[in-house]
Formats: C-alpha cells, sequence, structure tokens
C-alpha cells in the first residue's frame, strides 16, 4: 500500500465515516495510499462495490467483520485480506495481522504521527460510555458499576451476547478517563492536523 504505484480505490459513506478518516489516517501516520470514494449508501453498499470489483478495500469494524455477512464469508474463503487494526493490542480472532501501533513503531512514525492516532483512535476506545450527570453520589456510582460489573459476568448475558455475535470487551471508567485526559492534552499543532485530516 506505500508502495503503490496507483492507490488502491476504498469506499465510503462520506467523510465522518470509519472507512474515510482512517483511510486518511493510514497515509499521514504510515505513508499508505488510498483513493476514497464517497457517496455509497450504507456498507452493504460499499460491500456489493466490492464484490463487482469497483472497489479494492474498506475499512470496517472487527465487530461487524465478525458479526455479518458477508463480510464473515469473505473472510473464511480468503477473499479478503486484512492489513491493519487499529487496537492497541491485536485481536485474538487476527493475531497475524499488526496494530497501527506496531506498524508505526517499525516505520518510526513521529511523534506528531502517534498522537494523531491517539486522538482520532480515542472513539473507538471510547465506545460507547455510560455516563450520569454531574454530582451523582459517589456510593450511588458504586451501585451502579457493581451492577453493571455483575451484568456482564452473567453467564446468561454472556450466551445472548455470543449467540448475537456482540463482542464484549468492556474499558473500565479509570482507563476512560486516562485517555480522555491523554487526547485534550495534545498541542495546537496536532489538533491542527487532525482537522485537516478529517476535512480532506
Amino acid at each position: 500500500m506505500r508502495k503503490a504505484a496507483v492507490a488502491p480505490k476504498c469506499g465510503a459513506s462520506g467523510t465522518a465515516s470509519t472507512g474515510y478518516y482512517i483511510a486518511n489516517l493510514l497515509e499521514e501516520t504510515l505513508g499508505a495510499k488510498f483513493n476514497t470514494l464517497t457517496g455509497y449508501k450504507d456498507g452493504p453498499e460499499v460491500e456489493l462495490a466490492v464484490e463487482r470489483e469497483e472497489l479494492h478495500c474498506r475499512g470496517i469494524s472487527v465487530e461487524t467483520l465478525f458479526g455479518r455477512e458477508p463480510l464473515i464469508g469473505w473472510l473464511k474463503s480468503g477473499y479478503i485480506r486484512i492489513l491493519v487494526q487499529t487496537g492497541k493490542k491485536r485481536d485474538p480472532r487476527l493475531s497475524d495481522v499488526p496494530t497501527i501501533w506496531e506498524l508505526m513503531n517499525e516505520l518510526k512514525t513521529p511523534e506528531a504521527g502517534r498522537r494523531l492516532a491517539t486522538i482520532i483512535l480515542a472513539v473507538g476506545a471510547f465506545g460507547r460510555p455510560y455516563v450520569s450527570s454531574p454530582g451523582l453520589p459517589p456510593e450511588r456510582a458504586k451501585i451502579l458499576l457493581s451492577a453493571f460489573n455483575k451484568t456482564l459476568a452473567d453467564a446468561d448475558f454472556q450466551a445472548q451476547a455470543r449467540e448475537r455475535k456482540l463482542d464484549i470487551d468492556p474499558v473500565g471508567g479509570d482507563e476512560l478517563a486516562t485517555l480522555a485526559r491523554e487526547v485534550i492534552a495534545q498541542p495546537a499543532e496536532v489538533v491542527g492536523r487532525m482537522k485537516r485530516l478529517l476535512e480532506k
């Protein structure tokens, strides 16, 4: 992807979609080349375009990859190859696929690029957090946290999640607070670079 004479065509629904801004991030941090085409209605329409050989690639979450067809079948048959993961650590189901962080280490991506990746990829780590209003009494917060953790550990809950092919990989509040502080404490240069990346 870094040495491609012609940048491969990737599909995305729009400039706010993961497939669009992750391709831009890979260009900025790893020197990969992409020609991202937007305007597809949704993910399944992008997949049809891949099957028609109108597109060569697309960005997708691991949850979606393992959660529905035709992606599950594509992966099993070898029709697609996963190039990079954006998580801090490799998903065990994709143990042979490097993370962007590993590739940035290998390619000696400058610190500004690493900071850019931290900001852009934080959305995946934050996921869909459960939050409360300011001033929640600590004892009530403790009760809610305990109930939430018991739900995650419940055998019936886990079975339903597996049946629906849902990944359960919770991130604790302390870890999210640390990440939030890291994202906010970026120099103006990196924030400006992020804005340019998202506006490409």
